[in-house]
């Protein structure tokens, strides 16, 4: 496809972004959150860059905007569950917020990503 990598992809590298936030964030929630909260969104935001970087291995623009369409439901997930943790206080709320924007940023970029092709 256009680049030599799926690490020169800005949308990997910002779901990269995405992922190391949400491990910041989920690090300052409360222990018994390990099995809630924190268990759901360390493996979605893992899920999203993952994904991105198979689609593309694939070598196919199809199967590419299938794996897209994949991270972008990861995505949308983590919004969701970032909405509940900030409803109910937890977490840092700057760094809630800033982990909020990326998860934002990431499903419009998986988006456009895939209406490109």
């Amino acid at each position: 496809m256009g680049t030599h990598s799926f690490r020169d992809l800005v949308v990997w590298q910002r779901s990269m972004d995405l992922a190391k936030a949400i491990y910041r964030l989920t690090q300052q929630f409360p222990r018994e959150e390990i099995y809630g909260f924190t268990s759901q969104l360390r493996p979605a935001g893992v899920s999203v860059a993952s994904n991105i970087a198979e689609g593309y291995g694939r070598g196919t623009k199809g199967e590419y905007r299938n794996f897209l369409s994949i991270a972008r439901g990861s995505a949308i997930e983590i919004q969701t569950q970032l909405e509940i943790a900030d409803e109910l206080g937890l977490g840092d709320k700057p760094v809630l917020e800033r982990t909020k924007e990326l998860a934002e940023e990431t499903s419009r970029l998986l988006w456009s990503t895939a209406h490109k092709l």
